[in-house]
């Protein structure tokens, strides 16, 4: 008993430590996760971050036993049920992440499992002999005999995703030597500075920030300018608004100030300025000829001789 209460001691203060030296936990989710891959786990996180498991009531009433220094960890309570344990980093989140969720291992399908996914059976040739034949009519996969073999003509869904796997689909994928589940650390939630949130948050890209930032700054400018309520978005738009007025009132009632001298002649010479348009235009016609490598000239050259020096 001395040495039980002394390991959880020890435990406690290791938990202490860590929830003061890191800034960021996740809480994840270890069913059907072997040593072997928990180790890994720990391999690729070294220098990264540590991963701790322990007891979800050991961790419940270390937790509560911190409160009073650490009040912001009581938002991680709800989330210490089943079978979960801790990585704590200082790094990039989403790096973490790719880390954790990365070291996956395929696993064959057992009988009572739930699919996270639909599960297919591809049009394949076996190498099975025919006399296992009706083993495939009982589960509806069409099959036919080709060069001795059971071959399957098509695609079959054989479990579909969230259904339990029974135990004649099990036997049929064993047989066909699909692993169709894949088991590994899986992100339950995460607490970062205070905020606690599900994993999903990590995948916004920052230009799907601005995207929505630059779509509710574009709204409120529509709402303020149809209200005539002036906002910061709003203020750039009224200032052009009225500009434009301006440039309306100062055209139609002939006056002149130095700013729209030329939109004046604009106006009053339309002519000037269309003729100078093709002008412009030729000049940069001219550049693109002038431009044109030799070898296309004498590649041009060539072609005439081709058309028409035969029947010279």
């Amino acid at each position: 008993m001395g040495g039980l209460r002394e390991k959880k001691v020890e435990y406690f203060a290791k938990l202490r430590e860590y929830l003061e030296e890191y800034k960021s936990i996740f809480v994840v989710g270890v069913d059907n996760v072997s040593s072997q891959q928990m180790h890994q786990v720990r391999k690729a996180l070294r220098g990264k971050g540590v991963v701790l498991m322990g007891k979800n009531t050991m961790v419940r009433r270390a937790i509560r036993g911190f409160l009073a220094d650490l009040p912001d960890y009581e938002k991680l309570l709800p989330f210490v049920k089943g079978n979960v344990g801790f990585v704590f980093t200082n790094d990039s989140l989403k790096d973490i992440k790719e880390v954790i969720i990365s070291n996956k291992i395929a696993a064959p399908a057992k009988a009572g499992a739930v699919a996270p996914e639909d599960i297919w059976v591809t049009a394949v040739n076996t190498g099975m002999e025919p006399g296992k034949t009706s083993f495939f009519q009982a589960l509806g996969v069409p099959t036919k005999i080709a060069r001795g073999t059971i071959e399957i003509v098509s695609d079959v869904k054989v479990v579909e995703a969230g259904k339990k796997v029974g135990p004649s689909e099990a036997s049929l994928l064993n047989l066909l030597n699909i692993s169709p589940f894949t088991y590994g650390l899986v992100i339950a939630q995460v607490y970062d500075n205070g905020q606690v949130f599900p994993a999903t948050i990590l995948d916004i890209t920052d230009d799907e920030l601005v995207s929505h930032f630059v779509t509710a700054v574009n709204t409120i400018a529509c709402v303020s300018l149809a209200i005539g309520y002036p906002t910061l978005p709003s203020v750039g738009h009224t200032l052009i608004n009225t500009y434009k007025d301006l440039l309306a009132v100062a055209v139609a009632s002939h006056y002149v100030y130095p700013e729209i001298e030329e939109l004046i002649d604009r106006i009053d010479n339309p002519e000037k300025y269309a003729a100078a348009a093709p002008a412009a235009a030729a000049a940069g016609g001219d550049a693109e000829e002038e431009s044109k490598p030799a070898e296309e000239e004498e590649e041009e050259e060539e072609d005439d001789d081709m058309g028409f020096g035969l029947f010279d």
